[in-house]
């Protein structure tokens, strides 16, 4: 398959030639800074480009991009220009798929755009939240040592009156150790199933019996329950609105789908293997 051309080799090339670009008045997307054989490069190609870069290349300096992407635009047009003949299959159906491609994307950004109303903003928060039911939130203290030996004797000393904290700060290998041990209030889903499992059936105030989870061995101790309250609707309007919105998307996409003249009957019958056949591309 033709692989593109990549910025790296006029990049590397830029970064120790660069000079200052000369300033020009009121520049926009379609400035022309450059022309080869009559082709017009502008600013808004440029543009383009960097916008495709990996990361790392967008943090180089902005003279040193300057250049980089400009060369690279002058030297892809200047050999556009040489090649002669009619392009291969796997050029002009890339171009058939990216312009379809570029264009549904547009389409869906008119819909992501689009406001998101009180009322749906409403009803996705009680969709989500008024009936559901409140879940139990923990909070715990705990104590990790590798074996079950040292489990059963750090159970043993706090059983026999130590204080649990002190002892989380002297021996837990966990990193709440240096913090008696707290790890703060948690939901159900927030901690691996054993040690969420013993902590549900455990009493406010009550210190568990050893629990094996794949970290260690854990002596647990519950220190308050609460009732977890659902939240407020401007606490989670940001994440209401996206999912509204991507609600939105998905519908445009199946009505339209649905409202456009389809007919998949010339792929039944053909072998699925097929797709691999990349030799008709050349």
């Amino acid at each position: 398959m033709q692989k593109p051309l990549t910025f790296l080799s006029s990049l590397a090339l830029a970064a120790a030639v660069a000079l200052p670009v000369a300033a020009q008045d009121e520049p926009g997307v379609d400035t022309v800074v450059a022309t080869v054989n009559d082709t017009e490069i502008t600013l808004g190609h440029m543009l383009v480009a960097r916008a495709t870069l990996p990361q790392q290349y967008q943090q180089l300096p902005d003279d040193v991009l300057f250049k980089g992407i400009l060369d690279q635009l002058v030297q892809q047009t200047a050999l556009a220009d040489s090649f002669t003949g009619e392009l291969p299959p796997r050029v002009t159906l890339s171009i058939e798929n990216e312009t379809r491609s570029l264009t549904a994307g547009e389409a869906i950004e008119g819909v992501m755009a689009e406001d998101v109303s009180d009322e749906e903003l409403q009803a996705a928060y009680d969709a989500q939240y008024k009936d559901a039911e409140p879940e139990q939130e923990f909070n715990a203290s705990h104590i990790l040592v590798e074996t079950k030996e040292e489990a059963d004797a750090i159970k043993a000393e706090i059983d026999g009156g130590a204080d649990f904290a002190e002892v989380a700060k002297e021996k837990s290998t966990g990193p709440s150790g240096p913090g008696g041990g707290s790890l703060g209030w948690f939901g159900p889903g927030m901690m691996v199933p054993a040690f969420e499992e013993a902590v549900a059936g455990m009493e406010a105030g009550s210190v568990s019996d050893p629990v094996e989870t794949q970290f260690g061995w854990h002596v647990i101790k519950l220190n308050e329950t609460r009732t977890g309250e659902a939240p407020a609707l401007e606490d989670v309007r940001e994440e209401l609105e996206t999912q509204v919105r991507q609600t939105k998307v998905q519908e445009a996409i199946e009505s339209l789908t649905e409202a456009a003249e389809v007919d998949r009957s010339a792929a039944e019958g053909i072998d699925p293997t097929v797709l691999k056949n990349t030799e008709w591309l050349n």
